[in-house]
């Protein structure tokens, strides 16, 4: 899977179904390119498409059990992998981590907010 691909599966894990044209400005893809990803994606089951019920026009892209099972196992390996990792340092090294967690802990969050964009 490309990381394209597992980047919007994570984006509808974590924002909800989505119009393409905010799941190619999120990713930072053209639109054309999105519609394409998430052809594929509905294929191999991940995603579905479904209508808006505030809007009959618009068309919405949700992630399916198989999509958010998906996701949840990604980020188990990431997970064990961190784990595995972390359980190599000396015990200093695991300090300095720790000391640093609300930093990066708002890295992440800026870099959430610069991604999802305004919320439908």
């Amino acid at each position: 899977m490309s990381l394209t691909s597992a980047a919007t599966l994570a984006t509808l894990d974590r924002t909800g179904p989505r119009r393409i044209t905010d799941l190619a400005a999120v990713e930072g893809v053209t639109q054309p390119a999105m519609t394409a990803l998430v052809r594929v994606m509905e294929e191999s089951g991940l995603v579905e498409r479904r209508g808006d019920a505030s809007d009959k026009r618009v068309t919405l892209v949700c992630l399916t059990e198989a999509g958010a099972s998906y996701v949840r196992t990604r980020r188990q390996a990431g997970v064990t992998a961190f784990e595995r990792l972390i359980g190599e340092l000396t015990g200093d090294e695991v300090e300095a981590l720790v000391a640093a967690l609300p930093a990066l802990t708002h890295l992440a969050e800026l870099e959430s907010q610069d991604r999802e964009g305004p919320k439908q």
